[in-house]
């Protein structure tokens, strides 16, 4: 992709592009299962050409009632049919003029359906498209810059609808059709003025359009600069005071203004001079032809009607020219910004169905990892040939250190990822064999780090299964131990838990996952650290209800506390990408090996924390 850079090479690919950008867009503005919509774009583009045919009538109009009313003053004539013709012709000047106008407004009514169905169809191919892209993809890449790819996308279509067919083929038109009656009416000398006027002034606007172009990008630049760094200010705003670094802050953005306030300064600037050219240039233009026409009128080879029709047919002419800047950079930007579009869609997804691809049937529910090796990166490999099984109905816990690949054994079985060598299967189907749909409905997780939706508490508990009622709802937080603190909320369930559920703890975040996930009950739970964020007293009562809760399901643990896996059925010790040891939590404590060590090491952190409470409690009482 080249269209970030900002030299002449991104112009030309910009222009390259431009053509293949318009034909991926076509299917959307005539779209094949949308008769009514074409038969709206067919019917706009027949009023467009009407509206320009009779605005080439009104300054026609316009040289009749002056030679009308001319010919009575020379005559002195003022016979009551002539005066009515006068005005008969007057009043059709000014009814032409409505109906132009009138015809211009259906033109752009009939093109708003068009267009905004092509908006939100291809920003609803973009969406699904993005959310069938891999967890790689979206790990190496900025969701804010994702969304506003889409948003310039979905603008970048109104502009091409806009500046394209309701602005460019207008003027385009309309500049042909003026220099054909020109030619037709007064020759070919009128002609080569007229359209080396034009000639002119479309040049001179491209290239002092393009020299903006490279202004704005710089004062854009800035203030995305500017924009960025107030917002990590603030966000840090405690950071800020902890060091008392108001005034950096203050700098830092300062500089960033500044550099915008200079390029906005030059952007006025050269819109000044941009405007002072083109109106040099038409000036000159329509100088030279009032001048010829004032000099065949003297000659009577012309009469004062041709020269008020060629005068009116300028100033006409000059009205859409004078948006010729604006237009093309708006057309260039809105090319630009649909093929960032367009090459986003055509990003392959990593992780597709088969074409024959079955449901994932379930029957004992039983996981199996066989000889799976898999890395995120060449050179880097996460897990090394590993091999173990969850029976049905039973659990089994991975420990070890942080970074060894524990929770990259719970996206393989989501198949967030392929394996690069080996097989994950469900009940003996390999995951790749079945749809990805079926799979994940089939799992329930409680992840160690939960984000949830700027949404209420109970849409984020209701996410597990969207058509629960609310008595669902209840029972499931009722048994995540989270309903007593909702209900204590002024708002309840309704209430809002902010972005990403920053309005609550981190514990409360982890209840609400653990509510989700009971309220989906599948026939697989992966708990992933499902009670790292909770306290000591929190996560026996959460560990009580997700015991009940796994009951009878197959689960696989990943866990950091050991305690809390001390039942389970097998532990596999996980270290380099390899298990070391498995086994149960006692066999492992005898063998004193790695396991061992680690409990070791939690235990007498555990006592003394318990040291410290008892302590503090102490010096309370």
């Amino acid at each position: 992709m080249t269209i970030y850079m900002n030299n002449g090479t991104h112009a030309k690919t910009i222009s390259a592009n431009s053509f293949k950008t318009l034909a991926n867009l076509w299917p959307y503005m005539w779209p094949s299962d949308q008769p009514k919509l074409k038969r709206n774009f067919i019917l706009a583009v027949i009023v467009l050409v009407l509206s320009k045919i009779i605005l080439i009538f009104v300054p026609y109009l316009f040289e009749l009632s002056t030679n009308a009313l001319n010919r009575k003053l020379e005559a002195s004539l003022w016979l009551e049919e002539t005066i009515l013709g006068s005005f008969m012709l007057i009043l059709a000047y000014n009814l032409a003029r409505i109906l132009q106008i009138a015809l211009n407004q259906l033109r752009d009514v009939l093109f708003a359906s068009v267009g905004q169905y092509a908006v939100r169809k291809l920003a609803y191919r973009t969406f699904i498209h993005m959310h069938k892209l891999s967890l790689g993809f979206h790990l190496e890449r900025r969701t804010g810059g994702l969304s506003r790819i889409i948003e310039r996308g979905t603008k970048g279509i109104e502009a091409i609808v806009r500046y394209t067919i309701l602005n460019s083929a207008p003027t385009i038109l309309e500049c042909t059709i003026s220099t054909f009656v020109i030619w037709f009416s007064y020759g070919w000398l009128y002609l080569s003025i007229v359209s080396v006027t034009i000639g002119l002034y479309v040049s001179f606007t491209i290239i002092a359009s393009n020299w903006r172009l490279s202004i704005r990008r710089d004062m854009n630049a800035a203030d995305t600069e500017a924009n960025t760094r107030a917002i990590d200010s603030l966000l840090n705003f405690e950071t800020v005071k902890y060091f008392s670094n108001e005034a950096i802050e203050a700098l830092r953005f300062d500089s960033s203004m500044k550099r915008y306030e200079n390029s906005a300064t030059q952007i006025w600037v050269s819109l000044g001079w941009l405007n002072f050219g083109q109106a040099i240039i038409f000036s000159l233009g329509t100088l030279v032809l009032m001048l010829l026409s004032a000099y065949e009128i003297i000659h009577q080879k012309k009469t004062l009607g041709d020269f008020v029709f060629i005068n009116a047919l300028l100033i006409q002419l000059s009205f859409p020219l004078n948006f010729i800047g604006s237009i093309y950079r708006e057309i260039k930007q809105g090319l630009a910004d649909l093929e960032e579009m367009f090459d986003l869609l055509e990003i392959p997804p990593e992780i597709c169905d088969k074409s024959d691809g079955k449901h994932l049937k379930i029957s004992g529910a039983s996981i199996g990892f066989d000889k799976v090796s898999f890395s995120y990166e060449s050179g880097r490999s996460i897990l090394k040939n590993i091999t173990f099984e969850v029976p049905p109905g039973k659990k089994v816990a991975i420990v070890g250190p942080s970074g060894e690949g524990k929770s990259t054994i719970s996206r393989l079985l989501f198949r967030f990822y392929d394996v690069q060598s080996g097989s994950v299967m469900i009940d003996h189907q390999d995951v790749r064999d079945v749809t990805q749909t079926s799979l994940r409905k089939a799992i329930g997780i409680v992840p160690q780090d939960t984000v949830l939706f700027n949404d209420t508490i109970a849409y984020n508990i209701r996410y597990g299964r969207l058509n629960a009622n609310d008595q669902e709802v209840h029972n499931a937080a009722n048994l995540a131990k989270i309903s007593e603190f909702i209900e204590s909320l002024p708002s309840g369930y309704n209430t809002m838990v902010g972005e990403r559920g920053l309005k609550l703890s981190g514990g409360e975040k982890q209840r609400i996952a653990i509510a989700r996930t009971i309220l989906k009950s599948p026939p697989l739970l992966i708990l992933d650290e499902a009670t790292s964020a909770l306290d000591s007293k929190t996560e026996q009562e959460i560990q009580r209800a997700l015991d009940m809760v796994s009951h009878g399901r197959t689960t696989l643990i990943i866990a950091h506390r050991l305690s809390t896996i001390i039942h389970v059925d097998e532990i596999l010790v996980l270290k380099s990408g390899q298990f070391i040891e498995r086994g149960t939590h006692l066999e492992l404590l005898n063998k004193k090996g790695f396991y061992a060590s680690m409990w070791k090491r939690q235990l007498e952190a555990t006592q003394v924390k318990e040291k410290l409470r008892a302590i503090d409690h102490g010096d309370q009482l």
